[in-house]
């Protein structure tokens, strides 16, 4: 028997939960165009795929860590704490172990894949400046797609609208703080704020901006730019639309993850403003490498 509903597809026992099927199409797609742009720089293709292994393992285990330390409010709600969590560490069913049931943080995922792609980059001694700033051109792609998953499982969204674009929250357990007054906010008619499709528009502009840079006017820029770029322009949106979420991570009254990438956007431009004032050859495409 198959069923589907609002968290993935259900065959026989096994259940593929929409966020983990469109974050798969998202790194997917991301790979085939990295791997296009990495051809037509001379480069090999075969590096974004042998280098994928790598950035998602690494890049697993920084998204699990970083969810696990710092659980959104539905889960802590649940009685999953970051204390709970750890404490239960190799709890099958709802432990820090237990990938397969979903929670992943997105600031952690991007630290571990970097640290994944470092060390891929080192064992084959390639540029690793180049190939972080190809990585930073496709990461809003696979970004976008992915929260596709995010609408489908209705744990991305705002306060309560009138637009006519607002979301339901049907599902009972993505409802957090006052929202859970089915009273005064019933599941079937209380709209809100799809923060998700926002991130969506704002990846898939800066993923056109950053493609179009790559392409046509690299030269003026140096070797780690695009990933300064990226770091500013989706390190200030999101740091904006962590203000209309209400199923965030806290520390105390720190919204966490704003607060992380908002410094990681200040301090992304202040070292491009630096560099912008300093004078340095034209970049060079690297050598090619068919290793």
């Amino acid at each position: 028997m198959v069923s589907v509903d609002n968290t993935g597809i259900t065959l026989l026992t096994l259940t593929l939960h929409w966020s983990a099927l469109f974050a798969v199409l998202g790194v997917w797609i991301a790979a085939e165009v990295a791997a296009r742009l990495a051809t037509r720089d001379r480069q090999n293709p075969a590096h974004v795929w042998r280098g994928l292994v790598w950035v998602v393992l690494c890049g697993l285990i920084g998204g699990r860590l970083w969810f696990v330390l710092f659980p959104p409010d539905s889960v802590v709600d649940n009685g999953l704490t970051a204390v709970w969590l750890l404490s239960h560490f190799f709890d099958l069913n709802q432990g820090a172990v237990a990938l397969w049931v979903g929670g992943l943080g997105l600031i952690g995922a991007m630290i571990g894949g970097v640290i994944g792609l470092l060390i891929y980059t080192r064992r084959r001694k390639l540029p690793f400046l180049y190939w972080l700033d190809l990585a930073a051109i496709v990461l809003p792609l696979a970004q976008a797609i992915g929260r596709l998953g995010n609408g489908a499982n209705q744990d991305l969204y705002g306060p309560p609208t009138n637009l006519f674009w607002g979301m339901l929250v049907s599902d009972k357990a993505q409802r957090v703080g006052p929202y859970r007054d089915l009273t005064r906010y019933p599941l079937d008619t209380t709209r809100f704020h799809p923060v998700y499709f926002y991130e969506m528009i704002l990846l898939a502009a800066i993923f056109v901006v950053l493609l179009t840079i790559f392409v046509r006017y690299r030269e003026r820029f140096g070797a780690g730019d695009i990933v300064l770029l990226y770091v500013t322009s989706y390190g200030m949106g999101r740091f904006l639309l962590e203000f209309l979420r209400v199923n965030v991570s806290h520390m105390g009254n720190l919204n966490i993850s704003q607060a992380v990438i908002g410094l990681a956007a200040l301090a992304a431009l202040i070292v491009l403003l630096r560099r912008a004032n300093v004078n340095r050859p034209f970049r060079q495409k690297p050598e090619e490498n068919s290793q």
